[in-house]
């Protein structure tokens, strides 16, 4: 019967590692329901941000603001991939680890000096591996971003790029689409690109004047782009982790089927074996 206890124990140890996977997707959903709130309220204000900016914007205004001035040849670069801290979520930092290998290549192949800036454990760990330098090392921001995490992020980049340090800011993240649509983006966050406008302008009465009110806008525009790269990656995390966590519970399911199947064959056959060895010694004693 050494065959039956062990897949009696297997049977066991599957059964256990089902609870957990259905006991994460469960925890993965809920943490997704709450993530993709945040992405839809971080919308209205991202859309009232680039109307705002659409109306105010002209070529001549455009030359008095550094964050959107549009060098000539971009040389310097920053790049900010945003990953996880944890993993169990099927291939989304892989994806995005892919996506930020994919432009980097682009852009250095453009002769563009790129540095690395690396939000979560997963992403930092893949470039510490093959060697990479990293300028900038994030594990610090959870599940639930913050303004004042992106403000961290960007802030000090938005500053180099004013003192011409920086040509270009580029931030890698998973785009927040729907459940099973999560695809990895690269946006360029810097130099700003003024939204077009659609249909009509507005007519504004402005006070104070547009140049004083841009000077307060812009920054505050490049620094809502991060955050919803935070909140829309952090949606998309969950969403890819309860799939994950959802596929191994159904695969542990199956699982336990055939391993039932099979302990209850086996203790059929060593049943067979017992009446057959019974029936035998009976006939024996009889003959």
């Amino acid at each position: 019967m050494a065959k039956g206890r062990e897949l009696k124990g297997r049977i066991k140890s599957v059964e256990n590692t089902r609870k957990i996977t259905r006991t994460m997707e469960m925890v993965a959903t809920s943490k997704m329901k709450r993530a993709v709130d945040r992405v839809t309220a971080a919308k209205p204000y991202a859309r009232a941000l680039g109307d705002v900016i659409a109306s105010l914007y002209n070529p001549e205004l455009a030359e008095r603001f550094p964050l959107l001035r549009q060098p000539e040849k971009v040389t310097r670069a920053a790049l900010v991939l945003l990953t996880s801290n944890r993993g169990l979520a099927g291939a989304f930092n892989a994806n995005l680890i892919k996506e930020a290998r994919t432009t980097l290549a682009k852009l250095e192949g453009q002769g563009i000096a790129v540095e690395l800036h690396v939000v979560g454990k997963k992403g930092l760990g893949y470039f510490r591996y093959i060697g990479r330098d990293v300028k900038v090392q994030r594990t610090d921001i959870t599940d639930k971003p913050t303004a004042a995490d992106a403000a961290s992020l960007v802030d000090e980049l938005m500053a180099r790029f004013v003192a011409g340090d920086l040509d270009a800011v580029y931030v890698i993240g998973s785009k927040f689409n729907s459940v099973l649509s999560t695809p990895p983006t690269t946006e360029r966050v810097l130099p700003v690109e003024p939204p077009a406008t659609k249909g009509a302008q507005k007519d504004y009465l402005l006070y104070p004047s547009a140049e004083e009110i841009l000077t307060e806008l812009l920054p505050s525009y490049v620094r809502n782009a991060v955050y919803r790269a935070l909140v829309e990656t952090a949606a998309a995390e969950q969403a890819a982790r309860r799939t994950a966590m959802k596929n191994a519970t159904d695969n542990a399911g199956e699982m336990l089927t055939l391993l039932r199947r099979t302990y209850n064959r086996a203790r059929q056959a060593q049943i067979t074996q017992e009446i057959a060895e019974i029936v035998g010694g009976a006939a024996a004693l009889q003959g």
